[in-house]
């Protein structure tokens, strides 16, 4: 199965090689300063709630950027909103986490880092709309793939900790990051062309006022409503949503405050994290084509549910059941988040990708949002807390998979196939 894995990346063309190839530029360095982002903000002053307010406001203005996504996606086209956003949304918040002194500085990042919402939505567009529905599953493998191959860097980033301290590390890490990204936005720009359905978009919305696309809004929602399967796919993106936020955010300082592994040392279980991936994604994400979604989404949820009940439980220095935790996690993420991107392709109508997609954002931005202030809370009296609030809501995810099961979704549905509700 793994080679057809390899097939899938030598027979890619067009804007899915583009985008896949160029991936790692941007997800090598994201998941190097990533596990370090909460600690370096400790480092600088701020408190638990503090961190929370600031993925709270990152996320209150993701809810108006992507409310525009579909707008200036549509609007601009693919190719060229993706190079502009991606720029003002990563570029110039990586100078400014790397200058950064107090919570100030964050709040101003992630407000403009929140513009990432138009090119999550824009590159989407590029890397799917032409490409395969048969080959989404593997295309979706090589860009989680693409990047965990920090995993080969992440053990020098411990080390950089280790002689030069923790913030002098980070900020080097974030001008990397600038750089690297920077080039990717670019390279990936010289490489794409605008998709057919961008080409049809891009004429119909010409010359169409902003205030004008908003109202059509409405036969929007109205379609996604009456549309089951996409219900029940949004609300699951919803639940892996704020799960996602919560461990990335109060990972590292529940396995600091309470586990009490040094930050040096926490280099290892990132670096553990990508190489179980990318086994899971090599091995296991390959065998799911073509079979249904509900068995294979289940167990991974139940895996992932299993990793947050062991980090609750972890005694002091317990090495060894936070790496069997960071094992459970590494499966249910790859499952789940290749299972839940292909789902969220087809269970969405290709004519109305860009606006569906930014709706959709809105609703689980908006729900999130105020789950990174709720948990900063919850981690001021007991750092477990936010990983007991992550145990309900993956119970929640399982059961709206069984929900979604009950709707007749079908991994293979095509992309424009009508759903009866």
């Amino acid at each position: 199965m793994a080679h057809t894995l390899l097939d899938t990346l030598r027979n890619l063309r067009g804007n899915a090689r583009a985008a896949v190839l160029t991936e790692p530029l941007w997800g090598i360095p994201f998941n190097l300063f990533a596990p370090y982002v909460s600690l370096y903000m400790l480092a600088l002053g701020l408190t638990d709630t503090q961190i929370g307010l600031v993925a709270s406001t990152a996320l209150a203005g993701q809810v108006v950027f992507a409310l525009l996504s579909g707008i200036f996606t549509d609007k601009l086209g693919r190719k060229r909103a993706t190079l502009v956003f991606d720029i003002l949304a990563w570029s110039i918040p990586c100078l400014l986490w790397a200058a950064a002194q107090n919570l100030v500085w964050f709040l101003v990042a992630g407000l403009i880092n929140s513009l990432r919402k138009v090119p999550d939505n824009s590159w989407t567009c590029l890397l799917v709309e032409d490409a395969d529905p048969g080959d989404l599953m593997h295309i979706y493998a090589w860009v989680y793939i693409a990047g965990q191959l920090s995993v080969f860097f992440v053990p020098l980033t411990g080390l950089l900790i280790d002689h030069f301290s923790l913030v002098p590390t980070v900020r080097g890490l974030f001008l990397l990051a600038f750089a690297m990204m920077t080039a990717k936005f670019l390279i990936l720009n010289t490489m794409v062309t605008e998709t057919q359905q961008g080409q049809v978009r891009l004429a119909q919305t010409q010359g169409v006022s902003v205030r004008t696309l908003l109202g059509e809004y409405h036969g929007v929602v109205r379609q996604i409503l009456s549309t089951p399967q996409t219900v029940y796919t949004i609300a699951l993106m919803l639940v892996m949503s704020i799960v996602t936020m919560v461990q990335s955010t109060f990972w590292a300082i529940l396995v600091t405050k309470r586990i009490h592994i040094p930050p040096e040392r926490i280099a290892l279980y990132p670096c553990a994290r990508s190489l179980i991936m990318l086994l899971i994604l090599f091995l296991v994400v390959p065998r799911l084509r073509g079979l249904h979604f509900g068995r294979p989404m289940v167990i991974a949820l139940v895996s992932f549910l299993l990793s947050q009940l062991l980090l609750v439980i972890t005694p002091t220095k317990g090495y060894a059941v936070l790496l069997f935790s960071t094992l459970l996690e590494s499966y249910g993420y790859a499952v789940v988040g290749t299972q839940l991107d292909r789902l969220t392709v087809i269970n969405v109508d290709a004519q109305e990708r860009a606006r569906i997609v930014s709706i959709a954002q809105v609703i689980i931005i908006a729900c999130t949002t105020p789950f990174g202030w709720i948990a900063g809370l919850l981690a001021e009296r007991n750092p477990m807390n936010p990983f007991v609030l992550n145990i309900a809501l993956l119970t929640l995810g399982i059961v709206l998979v069984g929900c979604l099961q009950a709707t007749g979704a079908e991994t293979d549905l095509a992309p424009n196939k009508p759903v009866e509700s």
